[in-house]
């Protein structure tokens, strides 16, 4: 009797084992298409909106990056509360949502809650936030790379000597969290150096905030929303909700994420080099990163 408990009790064991090793090991990818058919852009998106209000999210704020998109910023409890949970977890303070119009057909897009809260290292996978998007939105299938898993995502880089998601760009420090808000408020609304604000979300008990940026200098295309989608999002599937950018204020300080991060874990398999490659855009994560340090309040050189 004691034999056949120790094999039944190894049997669970091994079961459960198998089963958590493979949620771990479920490949995740950075987008989720929630629908496309024909229709109105304009009417797709106040209808976007209102049923992610009835889900219970918050509209931060939208933009149109370029002409037939528009992406919309929403936040809940779960991403709030979450996001204070880890360092930096303010950067997954919010998802995007798209609406594109793409050839003959509007598609309606969002963020893998999953795949962001991984990549951003959060303490939770925001798994209610997803069902909820699925709720207001949709879902019919996750797209934007082959896949990575949970494991990998939590230590993912593009390629040797690239920036990891711990080693962001610190681009100025102030007396306060107070004087950094109000450093990177002015500077968002003067617009002097392309980067103006799009949405602003607090994270949840903790002195750290997240702005969505818009980003656009006739005088530098490198660092243009919409010159890098133009050359990075060719699928028939559109990634616009990779935008808009992030600047966080943690504490008295201001971050973002380096490009060389942030827009690979976007766009995981874009190859190095050839035809719609990280090389036709070398140039734009310095383009950016200047960009935002000034935006800042930081120098020019600030990383």
């Amino acid at each position: 009797m004691f034999k056949l408990f120790k094999t039944a009790l190894l049997v669970l064991f091994v079961g459960l084992s198998a089963g958590l090793a493979s949620a771990q090991d479920a490949l995740l990818k950075p987008f989720v298409l929630a629908s496309r058919g024909t229709g109105d852009l304009g009417e797709k998106v106040e209808s976007t909106k209102k049923a992610l209000t009835e889900q219970g999210f918050t509209v931060l704020g939208s933009y149109s990056p370029y002409a037939g998109a528009t992406v919309i910023a929403v936040t809940n409890d779960e991403l709030r509360t979450t996001a204070a949970k880890s360092q930096h977890g303010g950067f997954g303070a919010a998802q995007r949502v798209a609406v594109t119009k793409a050839k003959d057909e509007v598609q309606v897009s969002y963020t893998n809650p999953v795949y962001m809260a991984n990549a951003y290292r959060m303490n939770g996978e925001l798994k209610e936030t997803a069902a909820k998007l699925q709720a207001a939105l949709g879902r019919i299938e996750e797209f934007g790379a082959k896949g990575l898993t949970a494991t990998q995502l939590r230590k993912y880089h593009y390629t040797f000597g690239m920036e990891y998601f711990d080693e962001p760009n610190e681009f100025a420090s102030y007396g306060s969290y107070e004087e950094a808000l109000k450093a990177v408020e002015a500077g968002l609304a003067s617009g002097k150096f392309g980067v103006t604000k799009v949405y602003r979300v607090d994270v949840a008990g903790k002195k750290e905030t997240l702005f969505g940026v818009a980003m656009k200098n006739p005088s530098d295309k490198h660092m243009d929303d919409a010159y890098i989608m133009s050359e990075i999002d060719f699928r028939d599937v559109k990634s616009t909700a990779h935008l808009p950018y992030d600047l966080l204020v943690s504490d008295n300080k201001v971050y973002a994420q380096y490009a060389r991060f942030r827009i690979a874990i976007s766009f995981p398999d874009l190859s190095m080099m050839g035809a719609n490659s990280f090389m036709n855009i070398m140039k734009s994560p310095e383009a950016i990163r200047k960009a935002l340090a000034l935006t800042s309040g930081g120098k020019e050189d600030a990383r």
